[in-house]
């Protein structure tokens, strides 16, 4: 079914879509919304109701049940819970709106419909919340435009993005390919259910609230309207995840062009750029660089050989704030309170943490940082033997780094780093030994 909706809507860029309906309720679009929202695990809504108690329930029978309510028109949406998580290595906090487990089935069965007909007209310069598009998609446009010469960048994201979102507007933007008036007012109905905040629920006209399930395509579907106006690349290169912007110019003329019109098409859309994050950068040795979802970006010159030129090239490691929340978690991990805990149960969750984090980081010119973030590891772990054993702290170090064979089974990140290319597929980087033990 996607492929055919992704099919028909590249082969007419006109098409609007007037029977969609009876696709969101299909028993199978259904099943699998329900395994990608419970594959997401999930905390529970305002009805308390949690995936346990799904599956207790049985999920047959309420997917019948909210087939049957899409059917006959009698869905409705209940508000979202309101919580705030904090930002990683900041004291700001994110709100985040978490709906019921059957409003997010239904969110679900509805980005099946709609992701293939609007990834059908999305540009090459969106890489957020996209099939097979990704983080390090996004980072080697840097890469291959740094090399091009485009050493001037304008970087900025969007203030509230996803919370001033207008309604009618994003709805103007979904209409310009779907026409099917049921899909279109569970879509209202959607953005209109509010958030259950402080005992009171509170319903605005703007936003499409962050932690909803289709909220990140819609949007994408309404900040392509951005990329549609700049793909000209007359004012130099646009590179979206979601709302991070980043803009490549040749000239601090084009990024002064550039940031003008960033602000104008934002404004035109009822958005802003957020003042604190939004600055002209020119990349040169020695210079400043900037942070991009979560490396920072650096211009270096490696020493070539004797009687050999160096190379000059766009350089990226973790992000001062991407390290502090590394330091964080392993802090936490190693918490006084966990001291009861076996040691090869921490150990465990260590190396988890540490696998999730350098798959990501190792994309890049991250070895100093990933030894930093090893040797780091290795001291909360001696510090850990220590205390269980109310020994120095010499003692612990002692333990972990001569007496195991293996540091205790913790992984060391060493020797994992793969440095991009310019023009060369990031997936393509052979593994540069993978993680090892000692």
């Amino acid at each position: 079914m996607q492929h055919a909706l992704y099919r028909a809507a590249k082969a007419d860029p006109g098409r609007r879509f007037h029977s969609l309906r009876d696709k969101v309720y299909r028993r199978d679009v259904l099943w699998r919304a329900w395994v990608n929202v419970r594959r997401n695990n999930g905390a529970a809504g305002i009805d308390q109701t949690t995936l346990a108690m799904v599956e207790e329930y049985g999920v047959t029978r309420l997917l019948d049940e909210v087939a049957r309510e899409l059917r006959d028109g009698g869905y409705r949406p209940i508000a979202a819970r309101r919580v705030f998580i904090p930002k990683p290595g900041t004291s700001d906090r994110r709100p985040l709106s978490i709906p019921s487990v059957r409003d997010r089935v239904v969110q679900a069965a509805m980005k099946i419909v709609l992701e293939p007909i609007f990834e059908a007209d999305m540009l090459p310069c969106s890489f957020g919340f996209r099939p097979k598009r990704s983080a390090h998609d996004a980072l080697q446009v840097l890469i291959d435009e740094s090399w091009r010469g485009r050493r001037w960048v304008v970087e900025t994201d969007i203030a509230n993005c996803f919370e001033a979102i207008p309604h009618e507007k994003l709805m103007q933007a979904v209409q310009e390919r779907v026409c099917d008036q049921a899909v279109l007012k569970l879509l209202r109905a959607m953005l209109r259910a509010g958030v259950m905040d402080g005992g009171q629920v509170r319903r605005s006209v703007t936003g499409t609230p962050q932690g909803g399930v289709v909220s990140p395509l819609l949007a994408n579907v309404y900040l392509h309207r951005l990329d549609r106006a700049w793909e000209d690349r007359v004012d130099g290169v646009l590179v979206r995840y979601a709302d991070d912007l980043v803009v490549m110019c040749k000239s601090r003329q084009q990024a002064d062009a550039a940031l003008a019109r960033l602000r104008d098409l934002l404004a035109d859309l009822g958005l802003e750029p957020k003042a604190a994050k939004t600055r002209i950068v020119h990349l040169q040795v020695g210079g400043e660089g900037f942070d991009f979802l979560g490396f920072h970006h650096r211009l270096v010159s490696s020493q070539g050989r004797v009687g050999t030129k160096g190379v000059t090239f766009l350089a990226r490691w973790p992000a001062s704030k991407a390290m502090q929340h590394a330091r964080d978690r392993i802090r936490e991990l190693t918490v006084r309170s966990r001291l009861l805990l076996p040691v090869d149960w921490m150990v465990e969750d260590l190396n988890r943490f540490l696998r999730g984090w350098a798959a990501y980081f190792r994309y890049g010119n991250s070895a100093d940082q990933f030894d930093e973030i090893t040797r780091y590891a290795r001291m909360r772990l001696a510090i850990v033997v220590a205390k269980r054993h109310q020994r120095s702290r010499g003692f612990g170090w002692y333990v972990v780094a001569y007496a195991s064979p293996n540091q205790l089974g913790l992984i060391d990140l060493h020797g994992t780093v793969a440095a991009p290319r310019p023009f060369r597929d990031w997936r393509a980087r052979p593994n540069a030994g993978g993680e090892r033990r000692r």
